[in-house]
């Protein structure tokens, strides 16, 4: 599966609209979370047959997000990445087409913003990861200018390609946030594409490109970090990290980063020309505020999860997994396709009265398109050792066969394989 971004994200134009119930239900097993992690555990619950399953979702769409890079670039359609949510909820499985409000871990409980009071034995917390777009002042009606876009919206993917197309040279800025994000790799991906495009259309001599990110290197895993160290040279990509966007000015094309200088908060104003940005990222509100979550350190905020059983450490019958948990790994869609099975495995093996047996390791990838034609597949687990999926091929570089693989073999493998449970 794609280790980019958690592909399974909702529709962020949509609204809920409710479940109806007349009294409060139960179930035996609760997934908060329609997206990849809630619909590849149902998937694989319904198919060992089991019972009582219950997924609350609000959106009727769903979409895989690792091609909204692609779409970006002139390479993929938005069509291509959208199905009805309704045809992805496994057969035997009740859609509650709500949204949690609060989850009650003590009282066994989940309340809906419809109203609904939902009962369950065993909860599975899948609810992906928010975009704060308001955290970066400014940025909404930056937006809405012609020189400002951002993958991380279906709606605004397109427009991305519009501002590729249409720029004639001067400073393309390109951000990553200080927050986890959907794929690490992801807010640079664009960039690469980019450069090429600039590189391919006669216009790199004249442009300048620049990476401000709230990250401390370019990718950490050191051996991929190598490869792309040498693509960003390759492009002559400014790179600033460190920068965390916190503000932009649309009318006077301005991007402004807060960084450390000296040991002191200071903070660095960037013009532009084209600015792609990442938006800062968090849990879902209901999930900070929730008993599953951690309250200090590096954590807080995140459901906890023994990083490899992924059950909750202090309520048993809870599981996490995807973008919401707090599992020290990358919240991409390839990790999860490696949660699921262990978390349905101890799920089930809890269920029984046994203690869990199945471990994840971590795994994660990132298929990072350097340029067109282009893409570097960097697979790895916990202790950051490369972990290659293909072990007759050179992962270590970028390879044509992988972008294939990306931009036509990973969409199949995710809508027919992940989504069913068969892979």
């Amino acid at each position: 599966m794609d280790a980019s971004e958690d592909c399974g994200c909702t529709d962020p134009a949509t609204t809920p609209m409710p479940y109806v119930a007349p009294v409060s239900e139960r179930h035996r097993v609760l997934i908060i979370g329609g997206g990849t992690a809630g619909i590849c555990v149902a998937a694989r619950l319904a198919r060992l047959g089991q019972k009582g399953v219950a997924i609350l979702e609000p959106s009727e769409r769903h979409y895989y997000q690792p091609l909204w890079t692609l779409v970006g670039a002139g390479e993929a359609r938005v069509e291509d990445t959208v199905r009805d949510e309704a045809d992805l909820i496994p057969r035997g499985v009740k859609w509650l087409k709500d949204a949690a409000e609060e989850v009650d871990p003590v009282r066994q409980e989940v309340r809906t913003r419809g109203g609904l009071r939902v009962g369950y034995d065993f909860l599975v917390v899948a609810p992906g990861i928010q975009l704060d777009w308001d955290k970066v002042r400014g940025l909404r009606d930056a937006l809405e200018t012609e020189h400002v876009s951002s993958n991380y919206d279906v709606r605004l993917a397109p427009k991305t390609w519009r501002m590729l197309q249409a720029f004639k040279g001067g400073t393309a800025l390109f951000t990553h946030p200080a927050t986890p994000v959907k794929c690490a790799g992801a807010p640079q991906k664009i960039m690469y594409l980019a450069a090429d495009h600039f590189r391919r259309t006669g216009i790199l001599e004249r442009s300048r490109v620049v990476f401000g990110s709230g990250a401390k290197a370019i990718f950490g895993v050191q051996p991929f970090a190598r490869v792309l160290e040498d693509v960003v040279k390759r492009y002559g990509i400014q790179t600033h990290f460190g920068h965390d966007l916190v503000a932009v000015d649309g009318a006077r094309r301005e991007a402004t980063f807060e960084t450390m200088r000296d040991g002191q908060k200071t903070r660095v104003t960037l013009g532009y020309d084209l600015l792609h940005v990442t938006p800062p990222q968090s849990a879902p509100d209901f999930i900070r505020n929730s008993p599953l979550t951690s309250r200090e350190g590096a954590c807080s905020g995140w459901v906890r999860a023994d990083k490899h059983t992924l059950q909750h450490p202090v309520f048993p019958n809870v599981f996490a997994l995807g973008d919401a948990s707090d599992l020290p790994t990358s919240r991409t869609g390839a990790a999860i396709r490696k949660q699921a099975p262990v978390l349905v495995r101890n799920l089930r093996d809890v269920m029984a009265g046994r203690a869990p047996t199945a471990r994840y390791d971590g795994y994660a990838s990132c298929p990072l398109t350097t340029g067109y034609g282009k893409l570097l597949l960097a697979e790895f687990d916990y202790d950051g050792k490369p972990t290659p999926s293909f072990p007759l091929i050179d992962t270590m570089q970028e390879r044509r066969d992988m972008w294939l693989m990306k931009k036509y073999g990973l969409p199949q493998l995710y809508w027919k394989g992940m989504l069913r449970g068969r892979a």
